[in-house]
């Protein structure tokens, strides 16, 4: 875990307990920053450090190296990720990159000159997903939407329900992973996984090939709505998150799709705020 990291970051890193390390941001000459335990702290030579004088820096070379690594030595191989904004690491560490994109006829074609990197570290925790799996679906499986503002934990949530389900349930489970983020850990013994591949095309492909009867997949988008309709009228319960952090914010393309809409409570991994039905009344 985390071996692309400059050397600097990493010796910090190793004085802290990684279960509360949740993000790691480089800034080209500026001062390491962790989330730790939901706090953001400066990052020093022996661990958290009060001020950014005395924290650890990065520069240009160093986010070069390190995004050259988690590409496997090879930036050519995750092209098409970074022209995204994020690659992924090979135990599931998000890195979203900020630096000049490059555009052409309204696409992006490149990324260069990188000048951050935010590292989101993965975890696996047993029991994230129970508190939603007790509300929503412990009776019967049903299609559900979780809303959050981004860093709440929703992906952790999914990987744990997967495990969950797979075990409740019995059911074929699919996982549609886009960012290859969801299916690093135990997500259950049946569980499939479609990696890297765009939403439209995983359920697709997905439920003529694979027969699911639950679909697992994160950060919907507006554009995603259409797959997730068919999906389910199709007959297969869908299982997916988005950022959204009020109800009211809800676009119309994802209101009655789903059988619960779950808003999470901030600040406490897993835990609701509150649910939704269908129609859109909190139950």
């Amino acid at each position: 875990m985390l071996e692309f990291l400059p050397q600097n970051v990493k010796d910090g890193i190793a004085h802290l307990n990684l279960r509360y390390v949740y993000e790691i941001r480089l800034r080209a000459q500026k001062p390491v920053r962790v989330n730790y335990a939901g706090k953001y702290r400066y990052l020093g030579t022996y661990g958290l450090v009060e001020h950014p004088q005395k924290a650890v820096f990065c520069d240009v070379e160093d986010i070069d190296d390190c995004l050259f690594k988690a590409g496997k030595y090879s930036i050519y191989s995750v092209e098409e990720q970074m022209k995204k904004g994020f690659i992924t690491g090979e135990n599931g560490e998000r890195i979203g990159i900020a630096g000049e994109y490059v555009f052409e006829k309204g696409q992006p074609l490149a990324v260069r000159n990188f000048t951050s990197l935010c590292i989101r570290v993965p975890h696996e925790i047993h029991g994230a997903g129970q508190e939603i799996y007790n509300s929503c679906m412990s009776d019967k499986v049903r299609s559900l939407l979780i809303m959050s503002a981004p860093g709440l934990g929703k992906t952790t949530i999914l990987r744990d329900l997967a495990r969950i389900l797979c075990e409740k349930t019995g059911k074929n489970l699919l996982i549609c992973d886009e960012r290859g983020e969801i299916s690093m850990g135990d997500t259950g013994w049946t569980s499939d996984v479609m990696k890297f591949s765009d939403k439209a095309s995983a359920f697709e492909a997905g439920i003529r090939a694979m027969r699911p009867e639950i679909i697992i997949t994160d950060e919907l988008s507006l554009e995603d709505c259409e797959a997730v309709k068919k999906a389910v009228f199709a007959g297969v319960s869908v299982i997916a998150s988005a950022h959204f952090s009020k109800m009211e914010y809800l676009p119309q393309a994802f209101q009655g799709i789903f059988e619960r809409y779950v808003l999470l409570e901030e600040g406490a991994l897993g835990c609701i705020r509150a649910i939704y039905d269908a129609d859109g009344k909190e139950r």
